[in-house]
């Protein structure tokens, strides 16, 4: 049957054959981070303080707490995958598999030294601004 034309080799999105996932799962992230991070500038904005008991008090909120760790979860994931990437196509020995191992739990420690921090201050906070 042979190779058949150059538009269908494509097609098979490369070795893996999830060119095109990987791809988009990246592209919304950067979406998500975006609009995540306008609406962080935003509250910060808007606050009439930025010391610690102002602070504290905003993070107290739902509505502030919540998306601030969906914050950390999208661009720690949009983190990841960006150095993933680079160290799949850049790195042909055998330090990748170390390296891979490596980026991993580091985006897991920082995404839960992250969360547990948003959650201790947004949980021992008593009152609001």
């Amino acid at each position: 049957m042979g190779n058949g034309t150059e538009l269908g080799r494509v097609r098979g999105l490369g070795a893996s054959h999830e060119g095109a996932g990987e791809w988009w799962k990246h592209k919304v992230s950067a979406g998500s981070n975006l609009i995540l991070v306008l609406w962080f500038m935003l509250s910060m904005l808007l606050l009439p303080a930025h010391d610690y008991a102002t602070i504290s008090a905003w993070l107290a909120q739902p509505f502030a707490a919540v998306p601030l760790i969906l914050l950390v979860l999208s661009t720690t994931y949009h983190f990841r995958h960006g150095l993933q990437v680079v160290i799949e196509d850049y790195q042909h020995d055998e330090s990748r598999f170390v390296l891979l191992i490596v980026l991993q739990y580091f985006t897991i420690a920082v995404q839960a030294l992250a969360i547990f921090s948003i959650l201790k201050v947004a949980f021992t906070t008593t009152g609001a601004a």
